[in-house]
């Protein structure tokens, strides 16, 4: 199970090919989100129209509930390092997530998640290129 980052979805909701291809080639089931990054994306949508597509593309992905041990975690990581990293709140409980259930985090921002050590956070370097986003298997 990898956490997916909402940078990552924002372009596969944008039917990018990049992400399009590393959505189909892990499988959404096998992609987790929490209702944190769903949110985000859903107040994204500009429409009604636009909201509806998103939530029935984020059908097929794990959802992970935000429970009280995340909340938890969030508010430790945002007392520690809101002000010196500037971490903003959806970050915190996505962080949290990935360090609870003990998964890896999957994002194009590595630099706004490399506050703490223990989260095994990783670029997809190894499936995209840095210029183009596009899939790249060596």
């Amino acid at each position: 199970m990898i956490l997916t980052d909402t940078s990552i979805l924002i372009d596969y909701l944008r039917k990018r090919p990049g992400a399009v291809a590393f959505v189909n080639t892990i499988g959404k089931a096998n992609l987790a989100i929490n209702t944190i990054i769903a949110m985000e994306l859903c107040q994204g949508a500009l429409n009604k129209q636009e909201f509806t597509a998103i939530q029935k593309e984020l059908q097929g992905f794990f959802m992970l509930p935000v429970n009280e041990p995340i909340a938890q975690l969030a508010l430790q990581l945002s007392q520690l390092y809101a002000l010196s990293h500037h971490i903003g709140l959806p970050d915190t409980f996505i962080v949290a997530t990935a360090l609870i259930y003990n998964i890896e985090l999957r994002t194009y921002n590595v630099k706004d998640f490399r506050f703490t050590p223990r989260l095994r956070a990783g670029p997809l370097s190894s499936w995209f290129s840095a210029d183009d986003r596009q899939i790249s298997f060596g």
